[in-house]
């Protein structure tokens, strides 16, 4: 029982957070709406099967999930929003050049494995 109780607040915290991410464009929305998937598929069947309807899953998630790849938008939102937060990371941490190096490599890794590694779907 305190096991579903954690997923159920897991998959909340999720949604909430992953609708934010929907709206304010330095939050990305994919890993959060995951963790509602997640959350709510171990917390209620009821709720993973309303999550699974919304327009917010349909639209962010759907695709990726069943293994058909990312629409173009979506893709470039993700790798927008990685490319503004390590632009920051990299700025903040100027007197740290081994620092900057290894964000500026996990940068090269997000692009490369969005732009090759998920597959493109039309919109």
């Amino acid at each position: 029982m305190m096991k579903k109780k954690f997923y159920l607040v897991l998959g909340f915290v999720g949604l909430a957070l992953g609708f934010v991410g929907a709206i304010v464009p330095l939050l990305p929305a994919f890993p959060f709406l995951v963790m509602a998937a997640f959350g709510f598929s171990r917390g209620s069947e009821k709720l993973h099967t309303w999550f699974l309807n919304t327009k917010l899953y349909k639209d962010n998630l759907e695709s990726f999930l069943q293994g058909r790849g990312m629409t173009r938008a979506a893709k470039l939102r993700v790798i927008l929003t990685v490319t503004v937060v390590m632009g920051l990371g990299i700025f903040f941490m100027r007197r740290i050049p081994w620092g900057q190096a290894l964000l500026a490599l996990i940068w090269v890794g997000h692009v490369v494995g969005f732009v090759w590694g998920v597959k493109t779907v039309g919109e």
